[in-house]
């Protein structure tokens, strides 16, 4: 499991390329697997004639770069990808950024916490932004590590040792013992402003021009699904859910998603199908628009 996302820029004429794709990945399998996000970095590169589009591995090899999106801790990944972006000069002038899966919640993480090169357009694609509580199905070849990582999340998902070692423990969303996730997550609970406002976090948050939110509305993967809506469930209950907008993040606008919601900034779009289950035809039609 690794970072699934890219991030395009705009680049001078000198340069002889309209556009420049940077692609930052972090997904279940590697950043470079033909199968997967190989195949969408080949797709988007047909679709906008001129891109150029770069595999980023968290680590120096495909191996690491599987292994450290299981263990390695997520602010660590956040900050060796914001170091990466501000050290290329081609994305000095901005840059859009698309992340699949947990790559959504954490290329926010990085709109959020390093403003310079500035990310213009957020797309989350089935991204957790709410988190998570369940792991129904582990998609990809280590089911071994799945049935794993779901004994520890059982069994003590804010312990200081699981926070630190285990990425999906980092944004495990107990609604059962709020107390214990707003006190001991050590990303999600950042992000979202669980403890204190970071007025920091707000205001570079809103410096995007769009934040799209993409939901698969037959999930069987990401639990619960509304998450990727920055929906989920009700404190207290592991039942019933809330929608953004009934939340307590967003009628006191912790993060600014209600005075971006106000601007016409944020965007969700619902399609048919299973997580991250998607045709060329609508990829082409929802959200290379946000690309160009």
């Amino acid at each position: 499991m690794s970072w699934k996302s890219m991030v395009i820029s705009q680049v001078p004429s000198w340069l002889q390329c309209d556009k420049l794709l940077r692609w930052p990945f972090l997904n279940r399998d590697s950043c470079c697997n033909p199968l997967s996000m190989g195949s969408i970095k080949k797709m988007v590169e047909e679709t906008i004639p001129g891109i150029d589009v770069l595999s980023l591995m968290i680590g120096k090899t495909v191996i690491q770069d599987t292994e450290n999106g299981f263990f390695m801790d997520v602010n660590e990944q956040v900050s060796m990808v914001c170091s990466q972006l501000a050290q290329d000069p081609k994305l000095k002038d901005g840059y859009n950024a698309m992340g699949f899966s947990q790559g959504g919640q954490f290329l926010r993480a990085v709109a959020q916490r390093c403003p310079s090169p500035p990310m213009k357009t957020l797309i989350s694609v089935g991204g957790q932004q709410q988190g998570v509580y369940g792991l129904p199905k582990c998609p990809g070849e280590s089911s071994h590590i799945c049935d794993w990582i779901r004994k520890k999340l059982n069994s003590g998902a804010y312990t200081d040792i699981v926070q630190k070692h285990l990425v999906q423990a980092q944004y495990w969303h107990d609604p059962l013992n709020d107390d214990l996730y707003k006190k001991h997550s050590l990303f999600l609970a950042d992000i979202n402003q669980e403890r204190v406002v970071n007025e920091t976090y707000k205001k570079n948050l809103q410096l995007l021009d769009k934040f799209v939110m993409v939901k698969f509305l037959q999930d069987s993967v990401v639990d619960p699904a509304d998450t990727e809506w920055f929906g989920f469930l009700k404190t207290g209950q592991a039942k019933e859910t809330e929608t953004l907008q009934e939340s307590v993040l967003y009628k006191e606008d912790r993060l600014g998603l209600a005075a971006m919601d106000a601007a016409g900034k944020l965007d969700f779009l619902g399609t048919e199908g299973d997580h991250l289950q998607f045709t060329r035809e609508w990829f082409n039609a929802k959200l290379v628009p946000y690309l160009r």
